[in-house]
């Protein structure tokens, strides 16, 4: 009887393929705050590492007792003023709404609905930037160079994630990276479904590894079949 592929014992669920999150250092939020409170100051407390982040985080306490965990900026240290909310400097790791912030300045930790958290731009090293207004909404450049526009009211901090040159030092070892995505719960290494058996992947069986069958997958394909390329909306040579 085959096994059950990864994709499917993913979506099935169990310790093997649940994260432990009870090991990370807390969940990455914006302080609350209510609507009388127009400006709050707060304190860098300390700079903490959590094996389920890149980048290194930040602990603010604010002056209302409420404490926030944020990725840190870049040039932040412990025992900094940190302004949140309107009218906030516009410094490394001020939270502010995007409406407030000129164009060309880099921001984090985008709200995707105001008032609902930090949603994008969270890994290390990385910042979107602000291009500018059109119309009621905010233009971002993402990471990625996409231009995606914002709700003026959604919050973001301004700066750059600290920790920018972790993807540039090797990992030398295969068990540094093991132990790395171990911490995680990410399987290490990763087996192509060309190099198995027939019995345990779609794309498995004899000693070759060129596929012979096409990698496209239909939307309604049944988990067992659902692998390779997932109902792409093209596929060919651009022309």
């Amino acid at each position: 009887m085959a096994k059950r592929l990864i994709t499917q014992a993913r979506g099935k669920g169990g310790p093997r393929y649940r994260a432990p999150s009870w090991r990370y250092f807390g969940e990455i939020k914006f302080a609350k705050q209510l609507q009388s409170e127009k400006l709050l100051r707060g304190e860098v407390m300390d700079l903490v590492n959590s094996v389920g982040h890149d980048a290194p985080l930040m602990v603010v306490k604010y002056e209302n007792n409420e404490t926030a965990l944020l990725p840190a900026a870049l040039g932040v240290k412990k025992g900094d003023q940190i302004f949140s909310g309107n009218g906030a400097p516009k410094l490394p790791g001020c939270i502010m709404a995007l409406g407030e912030i000129p164009a060309g300045y880099p921001v984090y930790g985008v709200e995707h609905v105001p008032l609902n958290g930090p949603t994008f731009v969270r890994t290390s090293g990385s910042a979107a930037t602000v291009v500018g207004k059109e119309g009621k909404q905010v233009i971002l450049k993402m990471p990625s160079k996409r231009i995606v526009s914002f709700n003026p009211d959604c919050r973001a901090v301004v700066g750059i994630i600290a920790g920018g040159g972790r993807v540039e030092k090797p990992w030398v070892k295969g068990g540094k990276h093991n132990i790395a995505r171990a911490a995680r719960n990410k399987l290490h290494p990763i087996t192509s479904g060309v190099a198995k058996n027939a019995v345990d992947h779609p794309f498995g069986g004899t000693h070759r590894r060129s596929l012979g069958i096409p990698t496209t997958t239909r939307r309604g394909t049944p988990p067992g079949r659902k692998v390779g390329l997932l109902w792409p909306k093209r596929t060919g040579k651009r022309r």
